[in-house]
């Protein structure tokens, strides 16, 4: 299997939603034997120019492992659900679990959280 990593940028009216499309492709990932490493959400921010006429979004970033065919499936579920304005998905090299520097601005207590829950999906395996 390999390692990826993957950048939603969600429409800002669907930020309520943010939390079920999360767990629509955790469900995807683990189902198939993929294990999710690191899940940040980052939150509605600014956009540096529009997008289809919008100025903010909202953002998450999952660090994945999972075979080639899940991440067909999952480009497909990305590529056709009209609240994800943008995605961008990348294979890396080595496993990343520690917290991104858009996080660790942020409150840490926040990102001890996202991890365990990522953490608690992956040992319900």
């Amino acid at each position: 299997m390999r390692h990826y990593e993957i950048v939603l940028m969600v429409h800002p009216d669907q930020s309520e939603q943010v939390s079920r499309m999360i767990e629509r492709y955790s469900t995807v990932i683990t189902s198939a034997q993929g294990k999710i490493h690191r899940l940040e959400d980052w939150g509605r921010r600014q956009l540096s120019y529009p997008i289809k006429k919008l100025h903010k979004a909202h953002y998450v970033l999952i660090n994945l492992e999972a075979s080639q065919k899940v991440m067909d499936e999952l480009s497909k579920y990305l590529r056709f659900n009209e609240a994800i304005i943008r995605s961008m998905i990348m294979r890396v090299k080595h496993i990343v679990t520690e917290a991104s520097p858009m996080v660790k601005t942020k409150d840490d207590n926040l990102v001890t959280e996202i991890n365990k829950y990522s953490e608690e999906k992956n040992s319900e395996l």
